[in-house]
């Protein structure tokens, strides 16, 4: 699985590639990340009648071969600057993504065909021509060349939007010279998880429209906690090809008024998305402090303007010097660090939340007291280890309500059958405080 951290760089530090520097690498490693996903390195319209805001989207590429230059300290050494950053990303242990858009560019970019029309409101941008026969081969000489300066994976944005058969051969493609190239897919029709995973040959998906909209409702409309083992059930094997998240650059803030309001609240999703299953878990820029978005529009850091959240100033120089966040910052961080420490290797539960089987524990609670499967969330992780006849195993329970619960959980026989979980007991005990979860060694 993995761990990937989205950022613009135009609002990380001072806006450059040289603000990424080995304590910045070293942060993303305390938070057990694996990859970092640079949003909106390729270059991009900016300055035109057309553009929204300034300096622009992102996504209305212009120059596919080129990098922003307000990205480097000298522009006219932009690529090399860009290089740099992933040989320092690299040398750190981390993996470099960026953005793939195949669906639209700026209506100035000469390096695909274009047709004269746009989707939906990104008058930003013109569809790319599918049916021109030099499209596919271009696209991939495109992708070809950011795999030869590193790029170890692509964030393909919107790609039901563009023939499917087109996406396979791509990514077959591709892979002819760089095997390992982690494609992400953003997804929606959960209908098309399948063919996309095992078809088309995508890495990973997000689940926007399957886990994430299910938190979601459960924490902003108090929809039951039962759509989490529906999503789960509907999923079966791609669980481990789902990409989890509660922020990105195109849905609201976690802390904002427009979602929970209170990063607090964030610990009973976070433990779902991230420890339930072998699914790979995303952390957008700012999350992990509590960042509401306070100086955007409608919750969201604006990906169109120049911005500055102060909130992000304020972990850059707590990066940097051990101070800036304040007090409530500091306690959302350390509740975020507590989470993705268990997917740790070397930590408390080794490999248990990282290789592990799950086991959701809601279908035998149903009438327990203390558990309401409306608003909580309980499962085993379990793991055996080559070579041993016992199984390690944790109870999760998690508490989407403002009250704290007292619970004991049955453990099913079905379980207990297994050889190497027979010595799990038939009940457990925990308490969870309101917004919150609690760990169990068994």
């Amino acid at each position: 699985m993995e761990v990937i951290y989205q950022v613009l760089p135009r609002i990380w530090g001072k806006g450059k590639f040289s603000d990424w520097d080995s304590k910045c690498f070293d942060y993303l490693k305390s938070l057990h990340v694996s990859a970092v996903w640079y949003t909106g390195v390729i270059r991009h319209a900016s300055g035109r009648p057309y553009v929204k805001g300034d300096p622009g989207s992102p996504y209305s590429i212009e120059d596919y071969y080129d990098v922003n230059p307000y990205l480097a300290d000298d522009p006219c050494a932009r690529m090399k600057e860009f290089c740099n950053l992933v040989r320092r990303t690299h040398k750190a242990g981390l993996k470099v993504i960026i953005d793939y858009i195949p669906n639209h560019v700026s209506p100035e970019c000469k390096d695909l065909p274009v047709c004269s029309w746009y989707d939906y409101d990104w008058s930003d941008t013109r569809k790319v021509d599918y049916n021109h026969p030099d499209t596919w081969e271009k696209m991939l000489k495109i992708l070809l060349f950011w795999a030869s300066k590193g790029v170890d994976g692509f964030r393909c944005d919107m790609v039901e939007m563009v023939p499917p058969e087109f996406l396979g051969w791509l990514i077959s493609e591709v892979r002819k010279e760089y095997p390992g190239m982690l494609f992400i897919g953003e997804a929606y029709d959960k209908g098309n998880y399948r063919r996309y995973i095992k078809e088309l040959g995508f890495d990973l998906l997000y689940d926007k429209s399957g886990l994430y909209d299910n938190l979601r409702s459960i924490i902003c409309r108090g929809s039951t906690a039962r759509g989490i083992t529906r999503n789960w059930q509907f999923l079966q094997d791609l669980q481990p090809n789902m990409l989890n998240f509660l922020e990105n650059h195109d849905e609201q803030r976690f802390a904002s008024p427009y979602f929970a309001g209170d990063a607090t609240k964030a610990g009973p999703a976070l433990v779902v998305g991230a420890l339930f299953n072998r699914a790979s878990y995303m952390i957008y820029m700012g999350q992990e402090i509590g960042t509401d978005a306070s100086e955007g529009a409608e919750g969201r850091t604006s990906i169109f303007d120049w911005v500055h959240p102060d909130p992000l100033r304020r972990l850059y120089r707590h990066i940097h010097s051990g101070t800036g966040l304040n007090e409530e910052e500091s306690c959302v961080l350390q509740a975020y660090r507590a989470v993705f420490e268990c997917l740790s290797p070397g930590g408390i539960f080794g490999p248990l939340f990282l290789e592990g089987e799950n086991y959701d524990l809601c279908w035998c609670n149903s009438v327990v007291l203390g558990f309401d499967p409306e608003k909580h969330f309980a499962f085993i992780r379990h793991y055996l280890a080559p070579g041993a006849r016992k199984a390690d195993a944790v109870i999760v329970a998690c508490n989407f309500s403002g009250e704290p619960a007292s619970m004991t959980l049955n453990i099913p026989e079905d379980l207990r059958s297994r050889e190497e979980l027979a010595w799990l007991p038939a009940k457990a005990s925990l308490s969870v405080s309101a917004w919150g979860y609690s760990i169990l060694t068994l």
